[in-house]
């Protein structure tokens, strides 16, 4: 595996949704860049260690192995930590190594992720496809240059500008420069697929989410706790239905896989477009299942009985409380009647529903919480996802709350949606009873008599969950000896 150019690297999750819930999917983020880079004629290869479990002490056996000129590595809130123990190790051991990172968290925080990791180079920020590939032939093309200057050139990205030799010169010239912003991709056609031949798909456990895919970017609403719309754009960018379908079918065919999850924040905003996509699913007689997101108030009987007939089995969406008030403040902009009229059409139409609650919004009150526990239940959907209010980096609820000093910490780590780091106490209630209360939504859905009989698998992954989340801590696995000999 030498004359690799680029690694990229998937952290360890080490999160309570990650050891709770056991989920391992594949890093689709990452092949995305890696099918960029390959388009431009770079060698590169995904380490993929939520999968692995080799953590940031040992990765440098692998980095050895392959001998990489750029490692880039991703990282959420909740990763975020961990991600620069991976690079602050490599770091040390290989200083002429660019060292990137990317991903939700750092695209908000370039400055100061930067900042707390000495051995990190560069930050991507927003949508990487473009920049990665012009930064990583950049940096081949100077690599013998004794300073980065060059990356002042490139869009899109904060860096240190710096002496490379980073052992002897690691305290020089460390400058943070913020270069400008990078336009969004206009045409998403344009995008390669992802390099999924760069995963070991047997290795994961859910197949629909091994079967991912993106069809559009971007989102027109605003909630005050999403940055989805900050990241990629509030204008809804999509890729063509036969574009789409070519992707499809190379998942089916080359990589025998039937399960797919449409990722889009919104897959249903253009009716129109999401009906000639399961026309064309039709058309080419793929026999596919598949799972996609809605908003309650973008459903639609006559679309959903087309995406049926067309493999759908499964909508996601985010209802977030059962208080109009509470819906209010968080500027979802739905009622509880066009939630209740979406279930009820996904319904008759047949189609499996999620439904995903949030808890503990600014100013909610504990009998609005139990309103939107009592309205999940009502609603009845197959499965409920429910979390507690988590302003992450770059929402609009996250920079209220920080100006107000009501966020308890910024220890990252905490921010899994399961954990509370809202100092609730200033706003009249206490961290022990939101917690309570997500404790008691699962609880009391998914241990509903009705709900067992019709779900009887669920039992044991709920019980399982509820095991790992609040009653016994997460114990940590060793790394099997010789791991990186059959890499």
């Amino acid at each position: 595996m030498k004359n690799t150019d680029v690694v990229l690297i998937n952290p360890m999750d080490k999160t309570i949704v990650r050891n709770g819930l056991g989920l391992s999917v594949p890093p689709l983020n990452l092949m995305y860049l890696a099918g960029a880079l390959e388009k431009a004629s770079i060698a590169v290869q995904i380490f993929d260690d939520d999968l692995h479990q080799v953590g940031p002490k040992q990765i440098n056996k692998y980095i050895s192995k392959v001998d990489p000129k750029v490692v880039g590595i991703t990282a959420t809130t909740a990763t975020i930590k961990e991600s620069l123990a991976y690079i602050k190790n490599i770091k040390k051991t290989f200083p002429n190594i660019l060292t990137v990172i990317g991903g939700p968290h750092t695209t908000f925080r370039p400055i100061e992720t930067l900042k707390e990791e000495n051995g990190l180079d560069v930050v991507v920020i927003g949508e990487g496809e473009k920049t990665i590939v012009e930064l990583v032939k950049s940096y081949i093309k100077n690599q013998d240059n004794s300073y980065n200057s060059f990356l002042c050139n490139i869009k899109g990205i904060a860096y240190k500008n710096r002496i490379k030799n980073f052992k002897k010169d690691k305290n020089q010239n460390n400058e943070i420069k913020l270069n400008e912003p990078r336009p969004l991709i206009d045409n998403l056609d344009n995008i390669p697929f992802p390099a999924r031949h760069l995963v070991d798909f047997k290795s994961y456990e859910l197949s629909s989410q091994s079967g991912g895919i993106i069809t559009s970017r971007g989102c027109p609403f605003s909630c005050d706790y999403c940055s989805s719309s900050l990241i990629m754009g509030k204008k809804f960018r999509t890729r063509s239905p036969e574009n789409v379908l070519d992707e499809l079918e190379e998942l089916v065919y080359k990589y025998k896989l039937k399960d797919i999850a449409f990722l889009d924040d919104i897959f249903m905003l253009n009716k129109k477009r999401a009906n000639e996509i399961a026309n064309e699913i039709k058309k080419r007689d793929l026999d596919i299942n598949f799972v996609a997101s809605s908003r309650v108030n973008t459903i639609n009987k006559s679309l959903l009985e087309s995406l049926k007939e067309s493999g759908m089995s499964t909508l996601y969406c985010g209802v977030e409380s059962g208080s109009q008030r509470v819906l209010n403040l968080m500027k979802k902009g739905i009622t509880l009647q066009q939630a209740k009229d979406g279930f009820k059409t996904a319904k008759k139409v047949g189609i499996n529903i999620v439904g995903s609650f949030i808890l503990g919004y600014p100013g909610e009150t504990p009998k609005e919480m139990n309103e939107t526990i009592d309205f999940s239940i009502k609603l009845d959907p197959d499965y409920c996802q429910y979390s507690i209010l988590t302003p992450f980096p770059g929402t609009p609820i996250y920079n209220k709350m920080n100006k107000e000093g009501l966020l308890e910490s910024e220890k990252w780590d905490d921010y899994t949606v399961l954990k509370s780091v809202i100092n609730y106490e200033k706003m009249g209630l206490s961290k022990k009873l939101v917690e309570r209360k997500l404790a008691k939504a699962y609880i009391k859905f998914y241990t509903r008599p009705k709900y067992l009989i019709k779900h009887s698998s669920m039992i044991k992954v709920i019980m399982k969950t509820i095991y790992r989340s609040y009653i016994k801590p997460t114990v940590k696995e060793e790394t099997p000896k010789g791991w990186y000999k059959s890499m």
